[in-house]
């Protein structure tokens, strides 16, 4: 009885010992056959691998990773627009340095500030601002411009006056105890009696002045606006002879519609108005007073012009004119490089080494007679029979 028991729990521990053995490699036989059949799939070659002769690819580069470039760091990244070169050190004004006088609204302001920029190197111009954002030519209770603007005169004794309105002015205007709409008739009649008014004011000082016309602006509405603004400008200013100053291409596309980008004095794609479709950048003030640049040099005169090159009435540098009148001439001997004395003239072309000729030049015989000059003996053009050649046949 005891050993029977015993056969059978050795029996059982047998059974227990081979469940054990298969459960270990069935796993591993599996794992085998799956990697088998991984390597089989990844080693496969398609069809057109065997039409067109592709050899199998190798173990080595199937199984090889890929390379993953790593990103940039974006924080590297040169940033062209945050580089910042130092500004240049504006020049002390000299005591009797000639004055312009900048007045109007918030646009004149950021054009006295180019003005700045542009004449920060000249000791003999200073620019003054003299303006106020809110101000314009309809709301006289709030700043009347003619009688500011002598206050100014006594107060500066300008060279120059740049005014620049007209941003504030989209408004109705009061005249006679009559209210007009904007842009009518009636506006438009009294608008032009106050720009006269303001350009007499100067006119009277003996000031010459310039009247700087508005850019474009992001609203369309306020753009035709401003271009309506822009032609009474310049109306009025031909009328009484003063200047005026178109801007609005500088400001504008190939149509004349608002952009925010645009080209700098220097050609280069800047920012030029501000978010808000109306004000102006540091290179948009700096690109507003380039238009204005010539003509103040211009009006202004005596040294400013000093860096400008004077023609005469020939269309020559007036320095480099000639003072006396030149001989003819017709061959000039090369001067050494290696002589000092240029042989034995003090000056290059000394007119008194020149070779003195007389009779016609080959220009005054071509113009007057109509005759060429004898070609060089030996020249292509020499058709001359040497003068003891007999004529053929």
């Amino acid at each position: 009885m005891a050993a029977q028991s015993l056969t059978q729990s050795g029996a059982s521990s047998v059974k227990r010992l081979i469940v054990l053995v298969l459960a270990l490699l069935i796993p591993l036989s599996d794992f085998a056959m799956s990697a088998a059949q991984a390597q089989e799939f990844r080693q496969r070659r398609s069809i057109l691998d065997v039409i067109l002769g592709r050899p199998q690819a190798r173990q080595r580069d199937v199984e090889r990773p890929l390379r993953v470039r790593p990103r940039r760091n974006a924080s590297k990244k040169r940033n062209v627009q945050s580089v910042k070169t130092a500004p240049a050190a504006v020049l002390a004004k000299k005591d009797d340095a000639r004055k312009i006088v900048v007045i109007g609204d918030f646009m004149a302001s950021g054009l006295a500030d180019g003005l700045a920029a542009a004449f920060a190197q000249d000791p003999t111009i200073s620019v003054v601002k003299e303006t106020d954002g809110a101000s314009g030519l309809v709301r006289t209770d709030h700043l009347d411009w003619p009688k500011t603007l002598l206050e100014k005169i006594d107060k500066h004794k300008p060279s120059l006056i740049v005014i620049m309105l007209g941003s504030n002015d989209r408004q109705e205007i009061r005249t006679g105890g009559v209210t007009e709409r904007f842009r009518s008739e009636g506006w438009d009649r009294e608008y032009q009696r106050r720009v006269d008014d303001l350009a007499a004011t100067a006119t009277r000082a003996g000031i010459p002045f310039i009247w700087t016309g508005l850019p474009s602006f992001q609203s369309s509405s306020l753009s035709a606006d401003a271009a309506t603004l822009n032609n009474i400008y310049r109306t009025r200013m031909e009328a009484v002879g003063g200047a005026f100053i178109d801007i609005w291409d500088g400001f504008a596309d190939e149509s004349g519609k608002f952009i925010a980008t645009g080209s700098d004095i220097n050609g280069q794609p800047v920012r030029l108005r501000g978010s808000d479709g109306v004000s102006l950048t540091k290179a948009g003030k700096r690109k507003m007073a380039f238009y204005l640049e010539k003509d103040i040099i211009r009006l202004l005169g005596g040294d400013a012009m000093s860096t400008l090159v004077r023609l005469d009435a020939t269309g020559l540098p007036l320095d480099a004119a000639p003072k006396t009148e030149l001989h003819e001439i017709t061959a000039l001997p090369p001067i050494s490089l290696s002589d000092p004395d240029l042989d034995g003239s003090t000056e290059l072309l000394d007119q008194t080494l020149l070779p003195r000729t007389a009779g016609k030049t080959p220009r005054d015989l071509l113009i007057e007679r109509g005759e060429t000059a004898p070609a060089p003996a030996g020249r292509v053009d020499d058709y001359r029979w040497p003068a003891n050649a007999k004529p053929a046949g």
